[in-house]
Parts: C-alpha cells; sequence; structure tokens
C-alpha cells in the first residue's frame, strides 16, 4: 500500500470533466481520478478549510460517526476494473465498507484520516511526474492565473 496526499482537484479539458489528484507521499507519482462536480466542489472545500452553512452529505457522515464515538482508520483506493476506481473505508472497529474513491477523499480530508492506494493501483494507472518538471508545471500555472486577454496586446 502506497501512502497518499491530496494535491487538488482539477478540471479536465476539454472535456470539463473535474479530476482529484493523489500523489505517492514517498514518490513521484500522481493518481488522476476522475469524479463528479458535487464530490469535486466537496474536496476542494474540505482542501480550504471552508465550513458550509448547512453540513454537506460528508460533514454530516462525519459529525454521525463522531457521535457514535467511532471513527475512520483509512482510506483504501483497492483497485481499477474497466476504468472504474474502487475504494473502502476502514473502521476503527475494523469494519470495511465499499465506497466511491470521491467520497472516501471528501471524508478522509474532514476526518483527518490517511488514504493509501494498493501497489497495483498506482502501478497501472500511476503517472510519473519528476519534481523539476511538476516545478515548471506549477510556474506555468501561476503564469495562467495572472495574465489577462490585455497581456496579449491584440490589435485590429
Amino acid at each position: 500500500m502506497k501512502h497518499m496526499e491530496v494535491v487538488g482537484v482539477r478540471v479536465e479539458m476539454p472535456s470539463n470533466q473535474p479530476i482529484v489528484l493523489l500523489k505517492e507521499s514517498d514518490g513521484e507519482r500522481y493518481l488522476p481520478i476522475w469524479i463528479g462536480a458535487v464530490e469535486a466542489t466537496a474536496i476542494a472545500l474540505a482542501q480550504q478549510g471552508v465550513a458550509p452553512a448547512r453540513p454537506l452529505t460528508h460533514d454530516l457522515f462525519r459529525d454521525v460517526l463522531e457521535a457514535l464515538d467511532a471513527s475512520l482508520s483509512t482510506v483504501n483506493i483497492t483497485s481499477l476494473s474497466d476504468g472504474i476506481f474502487y475504494a473502502e473505508l476502514v473502521f476503527s472497529n475494523g469494519i470495511e465498507v465499499s465506497a466511491r474513491p470521491s467520497d472516501s477523499i471528501a471524508l478522509a480530508l474532514r476526518t483527518g484520516t490517511p488514504i493509501y492506494a494498493h501497489d497495483d493501483v498506482v502501478d497501472e494507472a500511476g503517472v510519473p511526474i519528476p519534481d523539476e518538471q511538476e516545478d515548471e508545471v506549477e510556474k506555468f500555472r501561476e503564469f495562467l492565473d495572472q495574465i489577462t486577454p490585455e497581456d496579449f496586446g491584440r490589435t485590429t
């Protein structure tokens, strides 16, 4: 099992399909998982520390766990089959529950639970991005965030 960190949520162009991007804690491989828009929002809000006015489903789940004096031990991305990722929630009492990775990640972020991926999943779907290439990608993202159409000096 590989310990994974949530890098963030991105939108793949041109399909406008959100993905959550996980990265090996001790490696250079990234695991992109396509998710729904609602789950992408839930993950992004948790990463930003934004508390909605009313609890989202993942907030409710976290609150129910606390009320029942239960805890989530780990989130495991267990397999990949026909392009679909599968995950399990592992609770402190040893019970494992099958779940979508997007919901699992959103809940893990809210509870501070570690996320792991089976070696086979990372070997099959992991994308290596060397650190120097990652730095270049980040610089380009920062450039795109700051540029405006006027910067291109269009003349007609």
